[in-house]
């Protein structure tokens, strides 16, 4: 039996500025320890219509692993490590120890802790199922500007992990690769994290690393989250499932740091405070891509990053759902630049034919921010819908409804 330890790679959530400041005066010390205590043993419900981490408020802290399917696994043993992640999720999730774990005091917080899980293209014909494969789930098209490396590319399966502790985001993600480990090999390894001010529970959009709010034009609504992500049509093992589209985005944070706020801020459309658009004094306000300064010149860019991001016209399918998280790594000895940064794009949607394709075309086409930024990896995945075993009409374990047709 493969024993299952722990490890620790980080520090825990750290209190945001209006905490610190009200420690600095005497005041509020009691209530943020309040505040961390109940983020620490918060959780988010796993079972459900839909699985968690998908529409989840975002948390801090995500890896995102990537899997290959050993040589000689099939349709069995894909269901058996199914069962066997889904169980030991489950419990992690609810801050309860798997079965065989020797490590119960690694678990007790599990500060919203989600475990997310998608099949790879690959999957169905190792599992004997190819003809069930949808037509979406196929790698996205290359395009002009990219410069993909396949070290970041498709996989047999996938685990997004996410937490707003750093230790139980860890000790889960190792946990779920050592379960799995008689079944599969770690394919890639994808961390990242952003700033949620999720200890004070205030939600906002987070930054990404050239301090623009990432996320704005996200549907926020259920509904509008329903008509974005989730499968309703085909058959009934992928209804209210939805896709995963990963892209591996490199920053070039040198060449950006150069501009001055003016430039940066017409390249993305939005001002770097606020994140207002260009022509408005809210983040949320209505863009209006008519309005001209008194040149006569667009106020709002025609090739800003927000102008060539939005729906086209009379395509009002347009529209993901982000999950992005920002990442950091030491500078390559190898490249004159400074900083080794950027963004694990992550996205969720019905049908990418439809829905994130069209949109990097016109990115990939003309886009102020393509001058800093780089498509390096690229994936596609299947998210099965939710699980809830004490419901004889929904899966017990992930992708129950597909593997046990």
């Amino acid at each position: 039996m493969v024993t299952r330890r722990g490890f620790l790679t980080g520090a825990g959530v750290l209190a945001g500025g209006s905490a610190l400041a009200a420690c600095a005066s005497g005041e509020g010390v009691a209530s943020t320890s309040v505040e961390l205590n109940r983020l620490a043993t918060q959780t988010v419900p796993f079972d459900g219509t839909h699985q968690a981490g998908i529409s989840t408020p975002l948390q801090s802290g995500l890896n995102l692993v990537a899997f290959t399917v050993r040589p000689g696994v099939d349709r069995d043993g894909i269901i058996r490590l199914m069962r066997l992640w889904t169980e030991d999720a489950r419990a992690l999730c609810a801050g309860q120890t798997p079965l065989g774990s020797l490590e119960p005091e690694m678990v007790v917080n599990p500060a919203n802790l989600t475990i997310t899980c998608g099949f790879g293209s690959r999957l169905f014909d190792i599992a004997g199922i190819a003809d069930q494969r949808p037509d979406w789930l196929h790698p996205i098209p290359a395009f002009e500007r990219d410069q993909l490396d396949e070290r970041w590319g498709e996989a047999d399966l996938v685990l997004q992990v996410c937490s707003d502790d750093m230790v139980t985001l860890s000790h889960a993600t190792r946990h779920m690769i050592r379960s799995g480990v008689d079944y599969v090999s770690t394919r890639w390894f994808q961390s990242g994290f952003l700033n949620t001010n999720g200890v004070l529970g205030k939600e906002e959009t987070p930054r990404n690393l050239f301090g623009q709010k990432d996320g704005t034009v996200n549907p926020r609504t259920d509904e509008d989250i329903t008509q974005a992500a989730w499968i309703d049509e085909g058959p009934e093992w992928a209804r209210d499932g939805s896709v995963m589209v990963v892209r591996r985005i490199a920053m070039n944070l040198d060449t950006w740091e150069i501009l001055d706020r003016t430039s940066r801020e017409v390249s993305v459309g939005r001002t770097l405070d606020t994140g207002a658009p260009l022509t408005g004094t809210d983040e949320f306000d209505e863009p209006d891509y008519s309005a001209t300064d008194r040149f006569g010149l667009p106020v709002i860019d025609p090739v800003s990053h927000m102008a060539r991001s939005r729906p086209a016209e009379g395509h009002p399918e347009q529209v993901i759902l982000r999950r992005v998280y920002n990442y950091d790594l030491e500078p390559d000895p190898t490249s004159e630049e400074l900083s080794n940064a950027g963004l694990v794009f992550i996205c969720f949607q019905k049908n990418p034919d439809l829905q994130f394709t069209p949109i990097q075309q016109r990115l990939d086409e003309a886009d102020r921010l393509n001058q800093w930024i780089t498509h390096i990896g690229s994936a596609v995945f299947f998210m099965p819908p939710g699980t809830d075993p004490s419901d004889p009409t929904s899966d017990d374990f992930w992708g129950a409804g597909l593997l046990q047709q």
